[in-house]
């Protein structure tokens, strides 16, 4: 006979257990604060002694590392069914695709001017990192790129390290399942849950990151001094000032322009769900919110449904920058910059791997090694430099992830007249406030889903 550990009742009825609590991930940005505080002590304390502990940095890096190609192939496998989910809905699945595609270009390309026109790492040149870091040898090249791109087998792509071959397997591999229509369904469903294990391990792994921010910092600091402390602050304060540039200039002209609509009326309008991705370092905590507020405002469910979920995955405007101007950062503090032709090459990479680096502790860092191991791998042990303020700059990469969106909703939602713009007046000028129980519970979220599916249904009869 079994029995049960559950405690019943006075009716004699068992009450299940109450479910474990999830351990918050302020403690994980806590415990980083104060392992970067405590590398930056040990290191100006005991100076060269202290180059030794960039080791631990070093491990940290090699897990990260270990998750590239994994993450890259999942993400452009399931990234390449969104696109062809999106290109289903008509106009605007096209209208998206095509705005998600020059938007995160262009961010790419922002990213790389500040770089250049700022060099953050000029001041550090990491006295660096090039003697405390173990360069990694050159792989085996034939220096022709066609034949280095191809891979000796399909799962060698995967397992031999080369980042643009994971990236080609993942392009044929995607491609291939989406040949196969409705067959191919079940391969995008076990690549979902592999990718939720990816993921999943990523996420511990970076619950590591305390300790590989400590030895990262203790050791550049015992090498560089008050010069590493001084390249890291400017680079995390000009990547800040890039952000609140790109949302109130870029984002904001942009919206002022296409729809007349003030970029601050918007900011004000979505103030809770800046507080609330503030608060977790993840534009995702808010998606929902951002759903039902841009219905709220007068964005017709359909638009809304299509543009941003696939705006959370091709959108990624934050990142993008954080991506570029973080590999001229390590370039330049490690005394070897990249070329132009690097970085134009680097570009080109991050258009496509870039997809998906959002929402997820970590892949970011794990898109950033995967760039520059797939162009210059002499500098990937100088990612170690960044995890030391990577979670500093993470909210930024969030609110703009967030603003970009937010503002494409409403952009796309103008060219095929899908707004409601006396809607949007009430409600930026608080005659119609937005109330949370307006928010989507299990019935509304089906009639959204049956709202996408009917205008879909409609496009394809057109």
């Amino acid at each position: 006979m079994t029995t049960s550990n559950t405690p019943p009742t006075s009716t004699g009825v068992p009450v299940p257990d109450k479910p474990k609590k999830k351990i918050s991930t302020h403690w994980l940005y806590i415990a980083v604060i104060v392992a970067v505080v405590a590398g930056v002590a040990v290191g100006l304390i005991f100076g060269k002694s202290a180059a030794g502990l960039s080791i631990i940095g070093t491990a940290f890096v090699n897990l990260i590392k270990m998750m590239i190609a994994p993450i890259i192939f999942c993400t452009i496998v399931l990234g390449i069914g969104s696109v062809r989910k999106a290109s289903q809905v008509g106009k605007v699945g096209g209208l998206a695709l095509l705005y998600f595609i020059v938007m995160s270009t262009f961010a790419l390309g922002l990213g790389l001017l500040v770089g250049n026109l700022v060099h953050p790492g000029d001041s550090l040149q990491a006295a660096a990192a090039t003697a405390t870091y173990t360069v990694p040898a050159a792989a085996e090249s034939s220096g022709n790129f066609i034949i280095d791109i191809i891979p000796h087998s399909l799962l060698g792509g995967l397992t031999e390290g080369n980042v643009l071959q994971a990236l080609f397997v993942a392009l044929l591999v995607g491609f291939a399942v989406q040949a196969l229509g409705s067959k191919g369904e079940p391969i995008i469903g076990a690549i979902t849950v592999l990718q939720r294990l990816v993921f999943k391990i990523l996420a511990g792994i970076m619950w590591l990151a305390p300790i590989g921010a400590f030895g990262a910092i203790a050791g550049v600091v015992g090498n560089a001094g008050w010069a590493a402390i001084g390249a890291l602050s400017l680079f995390v304060a000009v990547f800040y000032a890039t952000c609140v540039a790109f949302i109130v200039v870029i984002l904001g002209g942009l919206l002022k322009v296409t729809t007349g609509l003030s970029i601050f009326s918007l900011l004000k309008y979505l103030r809770q769900e800046y507080l609330l991705i503030v608060a977790t370092s993840s534009s995702e905590t808010a998606l929902p919110r951002l759903i039902a507020k841009m219905e709220h405002l007068g964005v017709s469910k359909p638009v809304v449904g299509i543009v941003v979920p696939t705006g959370y995955s091709f959108n990624l405007d934050g990142t993008a920058m954080y991506l570029t101007m973080a590999s001229l950062f390590i370039g330049n503090a490690m005394g070897t910059p990249l070329t132009w032709s690097e970085q134009l090459s680097l570009l080109l990479f991050m258009i496509i791997a870039s997809k998906g680096a959002a929402g997820v502790t970590g892949a970011g860092l794990a898109t950033l090694g995967g760039g520059l191991a797939s162009h210059r791998p002499d500098l990937v042990p100088g990612v170690g430099l960044i995890v030391a303020v990577d979670r500093f700059m993470s909210e930024a990469r969030a609110l703009t992830n967030f603003s970009g969106n937010a503002v494409a909703t409403l952009v796309i939602a103008h060219w095929t007249k899908e707004v409601d713009y006396s809607q949007t007046k009430r409600v930026f000028t608080g005659e119609d406030p937005f109330d949370d129980a307006d928010m989507l519970d299990e019935h509304s979220a089906a009639e959204h889903r049956a709202d996408v599916e009917s205008y879909k249904t409609k496009e394809l009869a057109h």
